[in-house]
């Protein structure tokens, strides 16, 4: 619902306890026709003045709500027909740039630049792999394998193994 400054909206009043709550169906819609039966009751009785004063209003609103549609539904049926119109006028040339450059070409371009970040990403996080496999020289590698080596040796010759 559209609420404009000053005036109260649908959701202010249709409460358990709002003003709108006697113009509510049973499926707990507002509908105009409900709006002009309460007017209608309640016209005439001071008690009920904020209510009529709100029910006016959401009348008001709800006209106003069935003109800008019309107008909607105006404007969009003159567009259509001047896109048919345009398009009877339009060269072979005009529908190719169309269809191929404007349709296709950016399509295809938006799916390219994906796929170039995709394997762009690909390459970094496997750029990351082999620096943390790398990072070690190999003599660093070797002189702790012979290390290791040294040391298995001796437990091996502590255990009376004999390795060759």
């Amino acid at each position: 619902m559209v609420q404009f400054s000053g005036v109260t909206s649908a959701e202010e009043h249709s409460g358990e306890e709002g003003l709108l709550e006697e113009v509510k169906s049973g499926k707990g819609n507002i509908t105009k026709g409900n709006v002009q039966s309460r007017i209608k009751e309640i016209k005439d009785d001071t008690d009920f003045s904020d209510e009529l004063k709100v029910l006016k209003q959401y009348l008001a609103l709800l006209e106003q709500e069935s003109e800008v549609s019309k107008k909607i539904k105006e404007a969009l049926a003159e567009l259509d027909k001047k896109v048919i119109d345009k398009y009877k006028v339009l060269t072979e040339d005009d529908i190719k740039t169309l269809v191929v450059d404007d349709k296709w070409m950016v399509a295809i371009e938006r799916d390219v630049r994906t796929e170039m970040d995709r394997i762009s990403q690909r390459l970094t996080q496997r750029i990351k792999e082999l620096a943390q496999r790398y990072e070690t020289p190999l003599p660093k590698l070797t002189e702790e394998v012979e290390t290791l080596t040294g040391k298995v040796e001796a437990h091996l010759k502590n255990m009376r193994f004999v390795w060759n």
